[in-house]
């Protein structure tokens, strides 16, 4: 059975796509079957992984709409070698469609269950705000993965978005978790970061993450070449972080 994982952050340009790409790279580089979902009709995710956003015929709006199954929407990344469900600017209507729809949180999941035996992971990335598209994500997964930098702020939105987990797992899916704090864009030589880390760890103990993404020029330029960065330079210091993040989640998975 797939282990389904929402990407997801309120706050804006924390890593969220750049910790999907690279983590279902890394995910299917070592042998696990991944499927990566862009929830974002901005279609980062779906750039980032080789797939032309404008060139697609059906997408995942088209899947959330009962347009297309998921076997139809779905495309290959073709330097990651994991499967897209893309997204395009298409997804934006479906925010208001979705309204008058029967169980509109739920349309993600339904879409997945004819997918379930065919990967070990599935990814979604979520866009940064608490919208109709994320808590579908949300309704969908069966934890959430927190990317966040170690800034004042980013504690500040870190409490809103435990709350909104909360509130999702007592009133929409029970099976929905926490599974952990990923510290990204990290840089060692600044005080705060260093501070905020450690803060980090003294509260939620080990649902940090113990692999940390430094600041990384590879990383940032690996989308404009449309590949994740641990396929663009794998001896890179950020995507020998996620690669080891990838083998992190794949052990922290058989405790679940």
């Amino acid at each position: 059975m797939a282990r389904i994982f929402c990407v997801a952050n309120q706050k804006g340009g924390v890593g969220k796509t750049t910790t999907c790409v690279n983590l279902a790279a890394a995910l299917q580089q070592a042998g696990q079957r991944t499927l990566l979902i862009d929830l974002d009709p901005q279609g980062n995710a779906t750039m980032g992984s080789g797939v032309d956003k404008g060139a697609v015929e059906k997408s995942v709006y088209h899947a959330l709409v009962g347009l297309a199954t998921l076997d139809e929407a779905r495309a290959v990344s073709p330097s990651g070698g994991y499967h897209v469900l893309p997204a395009n600017r298409d997804l934006a209507g479906a925010e208001v469609e979705l309204v008058d729809i029967d169980r509109r949180e739920n349309r993600l999941r339904d879409a997945l269950k004819q997918a379930n035996g065919d990967y070990d992971f599935i990814l979604i990335d979520c866009p940064p705000s608490l919208s109709m598209l994320t808590l579908n994500g949300l309704c969908a997964a069966h934890g959430v993965i927190i990317p966040m930098q170690c800034e004042y702020f980013a504690l500040e939105g870190l409490s809103d978005l435990v709350n909104t987990i909360k509130k999702v797992h007592a009133n929409l899916n029970r099976e929905l978790k926490i599974i952990g704090l990923l510290r990204v864009m990290f840089d060692p030589r600044m005080t705060l970061q260093q501070q905020v880390s450690a803060q980090l760890e003294s509260h939620f103990g080990d649902k940090v993450f113990r692999a940390i993404v430094p600041r990384n020029v590879r990383l940032a330029e690996a989308p404009s070449y449309g590949m994740p960065g641990v396929v663009y330079d794998r001896n890179a210091k950020g995507a020998q972080a996620y690669m080891a993040f990838a083998e992190e989640m794949i052990e922290r998975v058989k405790t679940l």
